[in-house]
């Protein structure tokens, strides 16, 4: 399992320690030093089946500098995912990647069900 974070952030702070706490063993991934790749991001993509914009950090002063709200509407999907892959900052963390799913951010819930 891969655990894709940026070690600052509080929510992924809280992902590691739910991990740690439940004994789960991953390889961790600093999403900032070592960003997603393009065709990483189209497989995450298609095995979440969750729209392209929830893999983007709405609230990441990148996102925000760079006003893709507005942008994004006009972009496709191939653009969009380019774009995502020139920065990991732009994208949602934490990110847990399994053979079988993705788990898109920390919901203790979900990690629990899918973790098992």
């Amino acid at each position: 399992m891969e655990f894709i974070c940026y070690p600052k952030c509080t929510t992924c702070q809280k992902a590691k320690k739910w991990l740690d706490e439940n004994g789960k063993s991953y390889e961790m991934r600093d999403i900032k030093e070592n960003k997603p790749t393009l065709a990483e991001l189209k497989k995450w993509y298609k095995m979440s089946g969750l729209p392209l914009k929830k893999f983007f950090n709405t609230s990441g002063l990148l996102y925000k500098s760079m006003e893709l709200k507005e942008k994004l509407k006009d972009m496709t999907e191939e653009e969009q995912l380019k774009l995502l892959a020139t920065d990991g900052m732009l994208v949602k963390r934490p990110i847990i990647v399994t053979d079988s799913s993705i788990l898109d951010v920390f919901r203790e819930n979900d990690y629990e069900e899918t973790l098992k």
